[in-house]
């Protein structure tokens, strides 16, 4: 398959990406003053791309992913090159508003984006994202959706606002304004019209790339999968998102958004049967996607159904050739929905595995007992273990 050829070294790709940070975020390593005898002052200067900014670890370009707690979670944001996998929650209810928010962040910045879906049409998808909240008016939307809805139990103890909850490990969290790396969103209104429009994006749709009559070799790809990956290698290149024709183009990054990943949809039956005939075809995918990725100014999220997966095996390899795994546990339908310690959430948070870029293993990250609420109007990250007092923990063991 001629997308394998494009699986290169990752060094390669990680320095050309850093290269294109913006000007504004260049750091202090940049030498004042006069410049040295002999250096030519036409020389080329670094090409600014929107929405990005190089990682303070490592230099590695960065990305938001649409919501900055989630971000500063993963070390600043997600890596260029890189993919992030959303283990979907049971029900599909949040994993979906995790998807809208990477996608929505790409429209803000001016970023190239590729949606990919089984069940929905992309166009659909587009139609369906969050509204930005921008400067002052993020401040007044964000502080009234935290404060205004608390019970009268955490009125008493104020219950550390969310933004606060990440210290001592992250910086501060809190609204930011539209020049800077990362937005807020309005879960409760819709992107303007006027922004979709004028965004550059392309759209797969499964049932209208796959033939009835399309056959296969049996040990290759699933047909779904074959496309897809045509076609993210066609925009990378055809876009020039692999570096080519630096010249002739300004330098953009391409988010990719793959939906229910995994499912039967997807002609997959690694949903359906422990030892199906088609065990192997995702994790081929993600491998030439990976390879994809390293070579190119993208960045991907995924959404699976890890909890529909037979094979834990399988479940292994996706996590080996994922870059971020990120889990959501929805307490609908579980015995933690009426669990006093949970009463002010809607879920759990995992952050599974975080990158260790141009190294063969992942690191885990520090920060344990997450926890999630959708509010009127934002998604919020809460560190579970700092909001309540030992007497409720004790309490909420007794009563469970």
């Amino acid at each position: 398959m001629a997308a394998v050829a494009t699986c290169g070294s990752v060094a390669g790709s990680t320095g050309s990406a850093v290269a294109t940070a913006s000007k504004s975020n260049v750091t202090s390593f940049q030498r004042r003053g006069p410049r040295a005898s002999g250096t030519n002052d036409s020389g080329p200067r670094l090409v600014s791309i929107a929405g990005t900014r190089p990682s303070v670890r490592n230099g590695q370009l960065l990305v938001s992913t649409g919501l900055p707690a989630l971000d500063q979670l993963l070390g600043g944001g997600l890596a260029v090159g890189t993919v992030l996998l959303i283990e979907e929650d049971k029900y599909n209810i949040y994993s979906p508003l995790l998807f809208k928010y990477f996608l929505a962040e790409g429209i803000v910045n001016g970023h190239t984006l590729l949606v990919a879906s089984t069940k929905e049409d992309p166009a659909n998808i587009l139609q369906e994202l969050p509204a930005p909240l921008l400067d002052d008016k993020c401040k007044k939307e964000f502080d009234e959706d935290v404060y205004n809805h608390k019970t009268p139990e955490s009125n008493i103890k104020m219950k550390i606002a969310w933004r606060y909850q990440l210290l001592p490990k992250m910086e501060q969290i809190g609204p930011v304004s539209s020049s800077r790396f990362g937005h807020y969103y309005d879960a409760s209104k819709r992107m303007p019209q006027e922004l979709i429009e004028a965004s550059n994006w392309h759209g797969f749709f499964l049932p209208e790339k796959i033939s009835s009559t399309l056959k296969v070799e049996p040990c290759s790809l699933t047909p779904g999968y074959t496309k897809l990956l045509q076609f993210i290698q066609n925009i990378i290149y055809e876009e020039g998102f692999d570096g080519s024709n630096p010249q002739k183009k300004q330098r953009n990054i391409l988010r990719i958004g793959i939906q229910n990943l995994g499912s039967p949809l997807w002609g997959d039956d690694i949903c359906c049967a422990e030892n199906g005939g088609n065990s192997h075809s995702l994790t081929k995918f993600l491998y030439v996607l990976r390879g994809l990725l390293r070579t190119s100014l993208s960045a991907c999220i995924i959404t699976m159904p890890t909890h529909l997966i037979q094979n834990k095996a399988i479940i292994a390899r996706v996590t080996n050739l994922s870059d971020i795994v990120v889990g959501l546990e929805s307490f609908i339908g579980s015995e933690k929905e009426t669990n006093p310690l949970y009463k002010d959430y809607h879920g759990l948070i995992h952050i599974r595995q975080i990158p260790r870029l141009n190294n063969l293993i992942c690191d885990e990250s520090d920060v344990k007992d997450l926890a999630f609420k959708l509010k009127r109007k934002l998604f919020t990250i809460e560190i579970l273990s700092n909001t309540y007092s030992k007497e409720e923990l004790v309490h909420a063991c007794r009563t469970k």
